[in-house]
């Protein structure tokens, strides 16, 4: 899948539209985050190519339409569902970037645990007795496992890696910007 440049806007000043890239994070370290930040000045170039809308850049809380999506972390609780669901309805393509999204990464780690016996060893054994486990519907449930987010919508492209280089997500997002098909060459493709 590519993103095509939209046609040029009318007007005799007027350029191609900049595609619009957004990002989101899950559950996580944001350490894919900080390696889209060590882009340094390449982020300035960047913002020649493309408009930000949500990301750590901007601040924007809530995406709108946007061409391409950069989202990291797993999919951990209900409100997890519900974010990723909302970003993924507004980019057309969705880039999953870091262990944790491509594949569950460190939190997939209680996987092979009953979360009800995690919640009462670390509300309850820990606090000692009379503990509770918190119980507010402000709270995000957790779900019965941690999910990979293409297990709970559509993914285009995958960047692995804990986290991905800086190098690997500008190779990445360059190519999708320009038309290309996203390609990592060792030794950029990782996936520690």
């Amino acid at each position: 899948m590519t993103v095509s440049v939209p046609a040029p806007h009318s007007g005799p000043a007027a350029g191609p539209r900049k595609l619009k890239v957004a990002t989101a994070s899950l559950s996580g370290c944001f350490g894919c985050h900080m390696s889209l930040l060590d882009l340094d000045e390449r982020l300035l170039q960047l913002a020649e190519l493309v408009e930000f809308d949500r990301s750590p850049i901007t601040d924007i809380k809530h995406c709108g339409p946007c061409d391409v999506g950069l989202i990291e972390g797993s999919v951990c609780n209900s409100e997890n569902v519900h974010v990723l669901r909302e970003f993924r309805s507004h980019c057309k393509v969705l880039i999953a970037f870091g262990a944790c999204a491509v594949a569950g990464g460190l939190p997939a780690m209680r996987n092979g645990l009953d979360v009800g016996d995690c919640l009462k060893e670390i509300y309850c054994d820990r606090v000692g007795p009379g503990g509770l486990i918190p119980n507010d519907r402000e709270l995000p449930l957790l779900l019965d496992k941690v999910y990979p987010i293409n297990e709970v919508v559509r993914v285009d492209y995958f960047i692995p890696g804990c986290p991905p280089s800086g190098d690997a997500i500008w190779k990445y997002l360059t190519d999708v910007i320009a038309g290309r098909m996203p390609r990592l060459e060792h030794p950029m493709l990782r996936y520690d």
